[in-house]
């Protein structure tokens, strides 16, 4: 008979192996993370690489022309300042977007990790939570990397950059919650590539990522507005450069998190139904 603690458990169970029995979603979880051992290395240079790059190009570089220019349209502001913000919240979609895609895809799979781990006591609602989890992780890793080369820029402060990543994650799960609904159903990988070609970019160039939408056409600026990135745009830039209202808060953080509940609900139905067939 193998030996037991007083509480039951068998000897030599952890913690850890205690919260992912009771918690399955958390087996999932882990199984990325492990995964993601071997490659986080790579990972982390192209968070701290790719931001460093367009904020001393666009930033610093164009910069100074539009500075120099005295631009009414941003009232002022450094264009490094107004930029920067922008950019963390373009990253945070496109963090969204590949984790919440692409991945997701090749796991349902036949020889993706989905069908065996429906094989287990785990359910679609636990494999999809564990994944979910997981691109939440990355998502918020690779912002907080992204602000701290914002950082080392001066355009903000440490204070501010740990308030943003509050938005930063909620951009990204808004874009990833529902294309992973999407992603998993799906039978072809061209679909994606052509959402990120028709969707993403279009997204992260008339957003207000990089000049203000009252520079847009009127009919064109608000079709802007009701994009998740203009949402996370304007309360990223909000909170670093200051002047966001409570109420105007209220509004992006509600868009964002209801996009965000509404793509894990339908991921859950698509989860359902790929892998219980």
């Amino acid at each position: 008979m193998s030996a037991t603690t007083l509480s039951g458990t068998p000897a030599g169970t952890t913690t850890a192996d205690v919260l992912t029995a009771r918690v399955p979603a958390l087996r999932e979880f882990g199984y990325w993370m492990r995964r993601y051992r071997r490659i986080w290395r790579g990972t982390v240079v192209m968070s701290v690489a790719n931001p460093l790059l367009f904020l001393a190009a666009m930033g610093a570089g164009l910069g100074k022309l539009v500075d120099a220019g005295h631009s009414g349209h941003l009232a002022g502001t450094p264009y490094l300042d107004f930029l920067a913000p922008g950019l963390v919240a373009a990253s945070a979609m496109q963090n969204g977007v590949i984790e919440g895609g692409f991945p997701v895809f090749q796991s349902a799979r036949g020889s993706g990790n989905y069908p065996a781990a429906a094989a287990t006591p785990m359910r679609p609602g636990d494999i999809l939570a564990g994944h979910a989890l997981f691109v939440a992780f990355r998502v918020l890793l690779s912002g907080l990397l992204f602000l701290a080369v914002v950082v080392a820029f001066g355009v903000m402060g440490p204070a501010k950059a740990l308030l943003a990543a509050g938005p930063v994650l909620l951009t990204g799960m808004a874009f990833a919650t529902p294309l992973m609904a999407y992603a998993v159903r799906t039978e072809r990988q061209s679909r994606l590539n052509g959402i990120y070609r028709f969707v993403v970019m279009p997204f992260y160039m008339f957003s207000g990522t990089f000049f203000p939408v009252s520079q847009l056409p009127h009919w064109l600026r608000g079709v802007a507005e009701c994009t998740p990135l203009y949402q996370g745009v304007e309360l990223t830039r909000g909170i670093t450069l200051g002047g966001l209202g409570a109420g105007a808060a209220a509004v992006h953080t509600g868009y964002l998190l209801l996009l965000t509940a509404a793509g894990l609900w339908a991921a859950r139905r698509a989860y359902t139904r790929r892998l219980h067939r």
